[in-house]
């Protein structure tokens, strides 16, 4: 059936990387578009390498579809899934994160001993937690790991077009001295960096915290022996990538270059001391994560730093195409 794959927001930041992993497969040709947005509705959009327009989400333009794709707000999500709930789901914006019946998923760093079970909905998880659970798990494979801290560094692009353009207005204003729009993120984000946002924000940085905690546990869940990490989460002034600084304790810590050759493999780009470290700008648009600043804890010797960078909306859209790969 043609156009079986039912993707919602395909005009958001995140649909538009869904679409472009998508149309690196065969799986571009299945894709049907539905705007998130009414306001989008009928807007042309690219799509393997042609033109498509978005459709208006109402149960007609669902009914056959096999699969859904949620991408857009947790309003056209919750529309898709009254429209055709006996689809197959596979959920990029955490609207089902608490279903008993939902999976959480990251093909990446399950094994290939993991059984998916694709009887209920499924959720992508969480970026920033299937990045960090990749790591450790290619890092206990070489040594057992005692402990780690992990700060992870959010952009703007997260709250969508809306956290982007208060960014830019932001900057914009503050260097004209004129008041700054703080819709978003009430507070000043602009050359900030923020631990939390403010009280009328319209999300809570400390829940999305929470999320990345979650998500990782229940990866980590899947593995052995490897120790949740602390985890703390700061909003930086950044537009896209996820940034990380990790440091990892291990009961005994092999040499560096050892560390590089174990991480090194499918969606992991180890960035060696002949190499510029990746960052957050260096990644956009390029699949998997980066690697690179190992460097040992002076202080400790079972003890090493890593830096790591990921774009932010390619790895889970890379996340939700294996997903669907499977299933079909």
């Amino acid at each position: 059936m043609a156009n079986r794959i039912a993707l919602i927001g395909g005009e958001t930041l995140l649909g538009r990387e869904v679409r472009e992993v998508f149309s690196e497969s065969s799986l571009g040709g299945e894709l049907r578009l539905i705007a998130a947005d009414e306001e989008e509705t009928g807007k042309l959009v690219a799509l393997d390498g042609a033109a498509a327009f978005l459709s208006k989400l109402d149960p007609g333009s669902l009914e056959d579809a096999e699969i859904l794709v949620l991408c857009g707000s947790p309003k056209s999500s919750r529309e898709a899934l009254a429209a055709n709930p006996s689809a197959f789901v596979v959920d990029l914006t955490y609207l089902i994160d608490e279903d008993p019946d939902a999976r959480l998923r990251a093909p990446q760093a399950e094994g290939l001993d993991y059984q998916p079970d694709h009887s209920g909905p499924q959720i992508v998880a969480h970026p920033a937690a299937v990045a960090i659970a990749l790591v450790l798990d290619r890092l206990s494979k070489i040594a057992p790991l005692s402990q780690a801290v992990i700060n992870v560094y959010e952009p703007s692009s997260e709250r969508g077009k809306a956290g982007i353009e208060e960014l830019q207005q932001q900057t914009v204003s503050l260097l004209a001295f004129k008041e700054m729009p703080k819709k978003v993120f009430d507070a000043q984000l602009a050359f900030a960096m923020l631990p939390q946002f403010g009280e009328e924000a319209q999300t809570r940085l400390n829940e999305i915290e929470e999320r990345i905690e979650r998500h990782l546990a229940t990866l980590l869940d899947r593995m052995e022996g490897i120790p949740m990490p602390s985890l703390r989460l700061t909003q930086s002034p950044v537009f896209h990538g996820y940034s990380f600084s990790l440091w990892i304790e291990f009961e005994d810590a092999p040499p560096v270059p050892d560390l590089e050759d174990a991480l090194a493999g499918d969606h992991i780009d180890v960035r060696g001391a002949d190499l510029e470290p990746p960052t957050n700008v260096s990644v956009a648009g390029q699949g998997g994560i980066a690697i690179g600043a190992i460097t040992p804890d002076r202080n400790n010797g079972n003890a090493v730093w890593l830096w790591m960078a990921a774009d932010n909306f390619r790895l889970p859209a890379e996340t939700a195409a294996m997903i669907v790969q499977e299933y079909i």
